[in-house]
């Protein structure tokens, strides 16, 4: 990460800390730190200090599941440490834990005097985005309480609750008050000549209604244990390409990643189920569209995640018009927050339905799943919500009025509503953006794979022909109705968009990837569109741009104007085989493995669009998910897309 914060990820839970292990708290910059619960700040501030001040860096904090520093006290040649300081750190669900290691270099005792300055401001996420909006949060109140082992600090407004503990271990011998709100845990440490002391100082940070009784490990080496050990069982058992090491390599890091990153979430008969995160910091919760498309990669080697993501979703399915925002009786919900503003209704993510395409895609995953695994009892429990989200598609989706899946700005959340849903994503060749209502190109083509694979699973499982008859139909319509109005003869490639006075939203853009793998196109249009998307102003070296360069509309670190998305390339590298195009496939899929590789394996959320030629590192886009999962799980798409080649 740009701004040299760490992340240390848990489900629900995860730190930034800087290359000391410490949390400033500081508001702005590119990503925020501190430890996160739910959505809130339960730590923002922590600080170590050695004898009044701060230690210098020997060994800085590396990216990792654990953090570990070396710290020594400031001085020179003349004057050798006095003492190291081995601090190592870890998360786990809802808790923090800290081991911090002395060891005196001197050949006589030595008192040395440690303290740690924590504070809790309770922070919303929302609140520390870079848009600069302020909340009204009237009637908070803080508190802090010193306990026989730590302190605690506590945050009420109106019925909400929340509070973190640390408790430490041995017990400090004193807490002091810093004139700011924060609390100064101090301990006076003997040591003898050479001789090493330890201390253990745990944090539990407890969320609004949060009433588990969590059982946190001794140290964080305890902690790092049974975190590797969740990631080696979700590993474990995957056949990954012998001749293709690299490959293998993103793969096994994409599944540790996809076993932290998923949080707790509740089936349409509470049953409680885990499901893939979006990625953190920002998106350490339930998103529709990107725990679909998550599930849908790792369908093939881990189908649990769509055993969990189908039921999580059908039980926040709307049922009702505006009992939510954007909400329409059938539609798949975009987003869940569990923060205080989204409590109090000052965001509108609690539950927000701002999707125009995660309804298809739950379709899709469905069909897909139970042709996969042929568990034909989640179809027929899902079968009324299945119903319920083509009637969605068919009626306030658009398709039967409009002959599209369509959306329009939502006044205070978002103004595009497809996976590109920054608000000048949607876009002309020369930048300008459509008017009224859009018909985004992909969600087009997530219709018609919903449409499809609905009917085939109405056809075997719920033995209704009619109804399957009546979908493809529909299905089949679609599809003539695509190839006439957005394909651009001259350009010989499908328009991004439609606008609502129905007029070709020009920009060549990679969603033409998505028609691929949703099998949309003819074949003639489809290869044609494959070549296209491997062009040089489309293709960078690491993967397709979302919109080709020379484009004025072009950015390299535009977040959707020119950047490159490996979740959108998994999706191209699928398309590309569907259509029989596997050198095509083969050449996405290597540039990605590429910048895995180049990345410690790990693929970010999304990277700069500069050229492979001219950059021979991939660059990082400045504001990306350090881990997401959907980028957690492209490998994995690719190995479907392409093998070991």
């Amino acid at each position: 990460m740009t701004d040299r914060h760490h992340l240390l990820v848990h489900g629900e839970t995860f730190a930034a800390v800087d290359d000391h292990g410490d949390i400033s708290g500081v508001r702005g910059g590119g990503s925020p730190d501190g430890l996160f619960v739910r959505d809130a700040r339960h730590l923002s501030r922590w600080q170590l200090t050695a004898d009044g001040a701060l230690p210098e860096v020997l060994t800085p904090v590396a990216d990792g599941d654990g953090a570990r520093c070396v710290l020594v006290p400031r001085g020179g040649r003349q004057e050798p440490p006095a003492h190291t300081l081995f601090r190592e750190q870890a998360v786990g669900d809802g808790a923090f834990v800290e081991s911090l290691r002395v060891t005196s270099n001197r050949p006589v005792p030595t008192t040395i005097r440690l303290a740690i300055t924590a504070d809790a401001d309770f922070t919303d996420q929302f609140e520390l985005r870079a848009d600069h909006r302020t909340y009204t949060k009237s009637g908070a109140v803080r508190s802090r309480q010193i306990l026989d082992d730590g302190m605690e600090f506590g945050y009420r407004r109106g019925e909400w609750r929340s509070c973190t503990t640390i408790t430490a271990d041995p017990a400090p011998d004193g807490v002091e008050e810093t004139g700011t709100g924060a609390r100064r845990m101090v301990w006076t440490l003997e040591l003898a000549p050479y001789g090493t002391t330890e201390l253990v100082v745990r944090v539990i940070g407890r969320p609004h209604g949060d009433r588990r009784a969590l059982r946190v490990p001794r140290d964080p080496a305890a902690l790092n244990e049974q975190l590797l050990a969740e990631e080696g069982e979700f590993v474990e058992g995957v056949a990954f390409p012998t001749g293709w090491p690299e490959l293998a390599a993103a793969c096994a890091r994409g599944l540790a990643d996809l076993a932290t990153l998923q949080v707790p979430a509740t089936g349409p008969d509470g049953e409680q189920l885990r499901v893939p995160a979006a990625g953190a910091p920002w998106f350490l919760t339930l998103l529709g569209r990107d725990a679909l498309l998550t599930s849908l990669f790792a369908l093939p080697y881990r189908p649990q995640l769509a055993a969990a993501t189908l039921p999580a979703l059908a039980a926040t399915q709307a049922t009702e018009t505006g009992a939510h925002p954007v909400a329409q009786p059938g539609k798949i919900v975009h987003e869940v927050r569990h923060g205080e503003l989204a409590h109090f209704g000052q965001v509108p993510y609690g539950r927000y339905y701002g999707s125009v395409d995660a309804t298809p895609l739950f379709l899709i995953l469905l069909g897909a799943y139970v042709e996969r695994t042929g568990d034909l009892a989640t179809a027929r429990r899902l079968e009324r919500h299945a119903r319920a989200a083509v009637g969605w598609m068919l009626d306030h989706g658009g398709l039967t009025s409009l002959g599209y899946l369509v959306y329009r700005a939502d006044k205070g959340g978002l103004a595009n509503q497809n996976w590109k849903d920054s608000p000048g994503a949607i876009c002309s060749a020369d930048g300008s953006r459509p008017v009224g209502t859009v018909m985004a190109a992909g969600a087009q083509g997530y219709a018609y794979d919903a449409l499809r694979r609905t009917a085939w699973v109405a056809r075997t499982v719920w033995a209704d022909e009619t109804y399957a008859a009546l979908l493809e139909q529909a299905a089949g319509d679609l599809r003539d109705r695509f190839q006439r109005d957005f394909w651009m003869r001259e350009a010989g490639f499908p328009a991004l968009a439609l606008d609502g006075e129905g007029r070709q939203v020009d920009a060549l853009a990679s969603d033409a990837g998505h028609l691929l793998w949703s099998g949309l196109l003819d074949k003639e249009y489809g290869e044609q569109v494959g070549r296209r998307l491997l062009e040089p102003d489309f293709f960078s070296g690491w993967g397709v741009r979302t919109l080709a360069a020379g484009q004025p509309a072009y950015h390299p670190l535009s977040y959707h104007r020119g950047s490159v998305w490996p979740h959108d390339n998994a999706l191209i590298a699928l398309g590309l085989a569907r259509y029989g195009m596997h050198d095509e496939a083969r050449t996405v899929a290597h540039g990605l493995v590429d910048a895995a590789t180049a990345g410690g394996h790990r693929l970010p959320e999304v990277l700069a669009g500069y050229g492979r030629q001219t950059h021979p590192e991939p660059v990082p886009y400045p504001h990306a998910c350090a881990r997401e999962s959907r980028s957690a799980a492209a490998p994995l798409a690719l190995l479907t897309a392409v093998g070991g080649a």
